[in-house]
């Protein structure tokens, strides 16, 4: 299996830590370049791991130093980067969601087929060894016909400016996005109906741009079952993220990690350590492995998961947003 040597587009907090992966620790892969609009950014990371800039998108993608390629920037630019790097033959790693427009999407898609390029999407929570537990259970048939699914998805706090989220495509696109796919990805089963509900209970800059950042949502699956998922920008105890399938033979369930297995215990009661604050520390070992399944993609492997896997992602959330702005459930043929 030979090196690959992926350039990075986008330097901002996810493209940061992908970086210091890349460079540092994945076998058989080396961070080659990297490039962002914002120069000082690109030139912070480049110093850092020492590598260059380039200075532009294209230049970076078409690079003969460069096997593949990561899109770590912000969602509305994710389909033309794609397709640039499918122009330029290199495997594409691509952040979730890999695009806020199915027909956008589906150009990237046609795009890859076209020339024969592999891409995988960032879903890095089906790299979750707890997670993909609970998904080996349900496919196993530990737990017989699938009848339930719940996903508690709360993230510590909202992100520190509210510019990013003007372009992120709202909650359902930045953030629901993991639990649409973990959704289909745990219970093996597609969706046939969405809905929704939310509200702004938590900064009111989030609202004032037609988002929210608190929202339950409802799915209906192919066999009747149900699933739901329940999302806050802010969980004052930690990063909150928990998986349980309920079926006609039992239940399994992922739960949150402490941040240490030592406790103590008193007169008061016991008392233990905390979560993980926020997803780099929570899903480090799971983007590790996601990484890993990206090196052997690149040297000939199958996709560990597909646009089309990301395009069923994002036809969930749209479906979500019709749902909240309607007021009622959502077919999702309505979307598709």
């Amino acid at each position: 299996m030979s090196t690959v040597r992926v350039g990075l587009l986008g330097c901002g907090r996810i493209g940061r830590m992908h970086a210091g992966l890349l460079a540092r620790h994945v076998p058989g892969a080396e961070l080659g370049a990297v490039y962002d609009v914002v120069e000082g950014a690109a030139a912070a990371v480049g110093g850092e791991h020492g590598v260059r800039c380039t200075a532009s998108a294209p230049a970076l993608i078409e690079a003969d130093d460069i096997d593949a390629v990561a899109i770590c920037t912000s969602s509305d630019t994710h389909a033309d980067l794609l397709v640039a790097a499918a122009a330029a033959g290199k495997p594409a790693f691509v952040e979730k969601p890999p695009s806020l427009s199915l027909a956008e999407l589906d150009r990237a898609i046609a795009a890859a087929q076209a020339a024969g390029v592999a891409v995988q999407v960032g879903f890095n929570r089906r790299f979750d060894a707890s997670h993909r537990y609970v998904r080996d259970q349900v496919a196993g048939g530990a737990i017989g016909e699938v009848h339930l699914m719940r996903i508690t998805s709360r993230d510590p706090e909202p992100p520190p400016n509210i510019q990013p989220l003007e372009v992120s495509g709202g909650l359902f696109c930045n953030m629901t996005i993991h639990d649409f796919d973990m959704v289909r990805f745990v219970s093996g089963l597609e969706v046939t109906e969405v809905y929704a509900t939310g509200g702004v209970h938590i900064d009111e800059a989030i609202g004032t741009i037609g988002d929210l950042d608190t929202a339950v949502v409802v799915l209906r699956h192919t066999n009747g079952a149900i699933s739901t998922i329940d999302n806050s920008r802010r969980a004052v105890y930690g990063y909150d993220q928990r998986v349980e399938v309920f079926g006609s033979a039992g239940m399994v369930a992922s739960d949150n990690p402490p941040v240490a297995t030592a406790h103590s215990r008193g007169p008061g009661g016991a008392i233990g350590p905390g979560l993980p604050y926020f997803f780099v520390e929570r899903y480090r070992a799971a983007y590790l492995a996601g990484w890993s399944e990206f090196v052997a993609m690149a040297n000939g492997a199958p996709s560990p998961c597909t646009l089309a896997e990301g395009r069923a992602s994002l036809v969930l959330a749209l479906a979500a947003w019709r749902s909240v702005r309607e007021r009622r459930p959502v077919d999702i043929e309505e979307i598709r």
